[in-house]
């Protein structure tokens, strides 16, 4: 499945974020020895573990909700962190980002699902961000936006919240970063609707059931 999955994302031009959270270790370094080397986690803990136990090579990704009090932690080990849904969040990533002197990708996360439970901001707390970004620390690089879709059966729907998230991210872009190819990523699309994302405008996908059955 691995092989296969890599091969059709490749030729769509789309980045593959194995999903390794809760995942058994010696399954997640199975997809590691076939090439993967971009895994995402959504809890502090199992993340400071498996960065402790996979090799030094591996790019980690935070996609889940991170409170702004384990952003200290989870700084130094990842390389993007897909979820950041408030602007205090983007003021300690900023803060501690400084403290130790670290370059580091964030999304900003968009809410387009219905769900209650979903994180996310609105239009006017996204741009609130950006506007706060372009004046900010040059070590904090916004490179995109992330969304997760309603989880419902409806495909019209989801495509639907697909293509709202690809409208916002090709307004930020006219709007704010013409002239920045760093904002370039468009982190949407799971195991159940990762094509759906793809035919919207997806740059990058979050998969995990479907690598690890």
């Amino acid at each position: 499945m691995y092989t296969a999955l890599v091969k059709s994302l490749k030729d769509k031009n789309v980045t593959l974020v194995a999903v390794s959270k809760t995942r058994p270790d010696d399954q997640v370094m199975a997809i590691y020895d076939q090439g993967q080397r971009i895994f995402g986690e959504n809890r502090v803990s199992e993340l400071e573990r498996k960065s402790d136990y996979f090799p030094e090579d591996v790019e980690w990704h935070m996609i889940g909700h991170l409170q702004s009090k384990k952003v200290k932690t989870v700084l130094p080990i990842v390389d993007m962190i897909h979820s950041v849904d408030s602007e205090k969040l983007y003021d300690v990533i900023v803060r501690e980002a400084e403290k130790i002197k670290k370059p580091i990708s964030v999304l900003l996360q968009y809410k387009i699902g219905e769900e209650e439970a979903k994180y996310g901001l609105d239009k006017e707390a996204l741009e609130a961000i950006i506007l706060k970004h372009q004046s900010s620390s040059p070590l904090v690089q916004v490179k995109g936006l992330m969304g997760m879709a309603s989880f419902v059966d409806d495909q019209d729907q989801v495509r639907s919240e697909f293509a709202e998230l690809k409208s916002i991210f090709d307004y930020c872009k006219s709007t704010y970063f013409s002239t920045d190819d760093n904002f370039c990523e468009l982190s949407m699309g799971m195991s159940g609707d990762y094509e759906l994302a793809i035919e919207e405008g997806a740059t990058m996908v979050r998969i995990g059931s479907l690598l690890f059955k």
